[in-house]
């Protein structure tokens, strides 16, 4: 059975890795993102989580980020604060199509619950029909688009 944990520093390469996977992808990773600094921001947070299966290696990892660039965009319904950014949402190329996406979204949204937040956002690559579709089964709406970091995004959020 697969189970969700905090990462810690000793994930840190075993994500490096999975995410390396993912490059040049329909998400637009790079070799400078997410990067090492990248999982460092998110576990100096204690704001990344990982997803083992039953032979402890990891398939899946999820973020809660903290950009203020994406908080001060304008799409957000403000009946929803606070609210909080996930990103970074990452499945094992073997293991997609499994339903791990949405078991570590939900793993989140009860998290955020717990903290007393009313919705979620993400900012998801223009163009990249998979999460798009994904992401609105599970009950995200479109709610803007914007251009950041140099790459243009749709935005979506979800009350939880």
């Amino acid at each position: 059975m697969n189970r969700i944990y905090k990462a810690k520093r000793e994930d840190k390469q075993e994500i490096l890795n999975l995410y390396r996977t993912m490059l040049y992808g329909p998400a637009d990773w790079s070799e400078d993102y997410p990067n090492e600094k990248t999982i460092e921001f998110d576990l100096s947070r204690n704001a990344l989580f990982i997803m083992k299966n039953t032979e402890g290696q990891i398939i899946a990892a999820i973020s809660i980020d903290a950009d203020e660039e994406v908080e001060k965009l304008a799409c957000w319904n403000k009946k929803l604060f606070p609210s909080a950014e996930v990103s970074r949402l990452c499945v094992r190329e073997d293991m997609q199509n499994c339903g791990l996406a949405k078991e570590m979204m939900h793993f989140v949204f009860d998290l955020l619950k717990k903290e007393g937040k009313k919705g979620v956002h993400i900012l998801v690559k223009t163009g990249h029909k998979i999460a798009l579709a994904s992401y609105r089964a599970i009950g995200f709406e479109t709610v803007g688009e914007c251009n950041l970091f140099g790459k243009d995004f749709v935005c979506m959020e979800k009350k939880i």
